[in-house]
């Protein structure tokens, strides 16, 4: 039986990174809860063992479970019946198999069910699930919706809800609707405070994931007369109260077994979670950044399925007497799609390992007060993980559709039948770059960083570090990729024009994603010498992808926009 985490190396590298020691050190509060709990452990090699066989089990159950049935799901698919939405049978199956094996909560603290497992270790399990079915990967990550309960309810709200979650009942994040879909400040449902204090929410909601959770967190408008952001509060809804109905389920493209809904509430009580009027400011931005992580991980999961299904059938088929993989046309685009792979899934650690560190400071900081030094860490860190939070969900998602494509080129014609799994993975794969954020959203996000030095002083970090003599040269091709990239911010800034920074904003990006890729990889291959291949082809491609935008930068000047304008 296939085991999704133990046939994969690169897992146990990440796993095994040095922050870990004072990420898993935070979280276990110096190892204080191995007095209250005998499953507990008692010191760092103690936790990264418990992380270590809990992923074994992930691991199996994708290999062994979720995959084989994922085809049976994106065939049968999810159904609506009087306003209730019935799993398809695999997916029921799926579910139970993971509260089995208490796989649910697994970021939550012991006291409320969970395994307190820091964030690294539950991406990467999300990493794992979503190479074994994407579309099941929005179900089973939706427990992620717990952290925002866990940061901004109180204590009766978590004492009620978060148990739940980690004996396996189902959350879904409803705020998009018919009208408001990445502008979220348009969004109408209205919250309605009665007379006795409680709170009732009437409205639509549109583009659901698992819209007929157990437990919903929901954005709606609490202040009357009001249009914009400022009037906008969070509330969690539970199931068991009704007045949620579910109206249909789209017909998608991809990630079929995860059930997308059109929600109608009526009059459905609610609770208000922390204070009114910080819903879209504080708490919703806190949700997506977390969602947007969880995408990341889907994506990079996405990829490997990608990769491994192409490199698969490059070695059994045969054309013109030889397997295609010794064709050097299919050879290289099989060494793209795993530098791709590898340079995605390096970021996406990287990212989660920093918002783990500012997370677990904030949490502490809920128990006592923090040093000066840890407040001084906890923004440093925050501010690296904003940046770094949109580079990963979109450079991961772009190359998870690139992978994606080239699987099914790969294939040639049987790629584009059913039988194949990579026909599923292909419109799987589809979704990543558009919802939590599309691409050119997360473009938006990052730009800022671009231009206030952020990603500057990361590079700067990364190139500070010392490396083995035989990277010394791919280290100087990295100085000069990172000058061609701070030399674009620079033309672009000097010229003070909005709409000509707009135009260069993704180029901008991309140069910062393939450079700090390109530094990551690089350390990488310093501690484990079988990322050194993938590094050098991933050194040739994305050289010849700032290169690419810095002579377009260079070329194109504001009085040629005009060409540009639809």
């Amino acid at each position: 039986m296939a085991n999704f985490y133990t046939d994969n190396p690169d897992l146990r590298h990440h796993l095994h990174h040095p922050m870990m020691e004072k990420i898993v050190e935070l979280k276990e509060r110096n190892y204080t809860d191995a007095e209250k709990y005998d499953y507990a452990p008692l010191n760092f090699e103690d936790a990264m063992d418990n992380y270590e066989r809990v992923l074994e089990i992930v691991g199996e159950l994708c290999g062994g479970i979720i995959a084989e049935n994922a085809e049976g799901i994106d065939h049968e698919g999810p159904t609506v019946k009087n306003g209730r939405v019935t799993y398809a049978s695999g997916t029921q199956a799926n579910l139970e198999a993971c509260r089995k094996a208490g796989l649910m909560g697994m970021a939550m603290p012991r006291r409320l069910g969970g395994l307190n497992f820091p964030i690294t270790p539950y991406i990467m399990a999300a990493d794992i699930v979503s190479r074994a079915d994407a579309a099941f990967e929005n179900l089973w990550g939706l427990q992620d919706c717990a952290e925002t309960l866990y940061e901004f309810g109180d204590e009766d709200q978590k004492q009620r809800y978060i148990p739940r979650v980690c004996q396996g009942e189902t959350m879904s994040m409803d705020l998009t609707e018919p009208d408001a879909g990445s502008d979220l400040q348009r969004v109408m449902l209205k919250a309605t405070k009665k007379e006795d204090g409680s709170w009732v929410l009437n409205g639509v909601k549109r583009f659901i994931t698992n819209g007929d959770s157990d437990i919903h967190l929901v954005l709606a408008r609490s202040e009357e007369g009001t249009t914009d952001g400022r009037g906008l509060s969070m509330f969690v809804y539970d199931k068991r109260n009704g007045g949620v109905n579910v109206r249909r389920i789209e017909n998608k493209m991809g990630i079929k077994g995860s059930p997308t809904c059109e929600l109608t509430y009526k009059n459905a009580p609610c609770e208000l979670v922390g204070d009114t009027r910080m819903g879209l400011i504080k708490y919703v931005m806190a949700l997506m950044n977390g969602a947007r992580l969880g995408i990341a991980a889907q994506a990079v999961g996405i990829s490997e399925i990608a990769y491994r299904e192409a490199l698969a059938y490059a070695k059994d088929r045969k054309q013109f007497g030889k397997a295609i993989i010794e064709m050097m046309p299919v050879s290289e685009i099989l060494s793209i799609m795993k530098a791709k792979l590898d340079a995605s899934r390096c970021l996406l650690y990287e990212t989660a390992r920093y918002v783990d560190m500012y997370k677990l400071y904030e949490d502490i900081a809920k128990e006592r007060q923090l040093e000066l030094s840890e407040r001084q860490e906890m923004k440093a860190d925050k501010k690296i993980a904003d940046a770094l939070t949109p580079l990963v969900k979109g450079m991961g998602s772009e190359f998870a559709n690139q992978n994606a494509y080239d699987c099914i080129q790969i294939h040639g014609g049987s790629g584009f039948m059913k039988d194949y799994a990579c026909e599923r993975v292909y419109r799987d794969a589809r979704i990543t770059s558009i919802y939590e954020g599309t691409t050119q959203l997360q473009v938006v996000a990052a730009i800022r960083h671009c231009l206030s030095g952020t990603y500057k002083s990361i590079i700067e970090s990364y190139a500070a570090q010392e490396v083995k003599p035989e990277l010394q040269a791919v280290k100087e091709t990295l100085a000069r990729m990172a000058e061609l990239y701070l030399a674009a911010v620079a033309n672009v800034s000097e010229i003070k024009n909005q709409e000509y920074t707009d135009f260069m904003a993704r180029r901008l990006v991309e140069m910062a994603a393939y450079t700090i890729m390109g530094y990551l990889m690089m350390l990488d291959a310093n501690r484990n010498d079988s990322f050194m291949r993938s590094l050098h082809v991933w050194m040739n491609y994305a050289q010849a992808e700032v290169e690419k935008h810095a002579d377009f930068i260079a070329r194109v000047k504001p009085d040629q926009l005009e060409y540009y304008k639809a």
